[in-house]
């Protein structure tokens, strides 16, 4: 039978924790991160042009969904926004000095 057969497959029997909540949008972020490499492997492997503009549509907006459920993630563990920024900022300096400088 088909996971999808079931119409209660995405119910949760409880309310999660805040801590379990931000897990499920990590797991979500990568569900989407899966999408977007599915969709774009199938734009490789076209030579369909109008295939190619549906998913890349499609693609683009698994990425806006991404950039959504991060912000959602920074609002529920304000300890994963901070950990991300100071990735981020590690790269921007790096950057700045045409990655010359060792990573800190």
């Amino acid at each position: 039978m088909a996971l999808l057969g079931n119409p209660f497959v995405g119910n949760i029997a409880r309310q999660m924790t805040a801590d379990e909540l931000a897990q499920a949008i990590r797991v979500d972020i990568a569900g989407e991160l899966e999408a977007i490499i599915g969709y774009e492997a199938h734009i490789l492997a076209t030579s369909d042009e109008r295939a190619k503009k549906i998913l890349r549509h499609i693609a683009d907006e698994e990425k806006n969904h991404i950039g959504e459920l991060h912000q959602l993630l920074y609002i529920l563990s304000p300890k994963d926004a901070e950990h991300i920024g100071k990735g981020n900022q590690t790269i921007q300096k790096q950057q700045e000095s045409n990655f010359q400088q060792p990573i800190e």
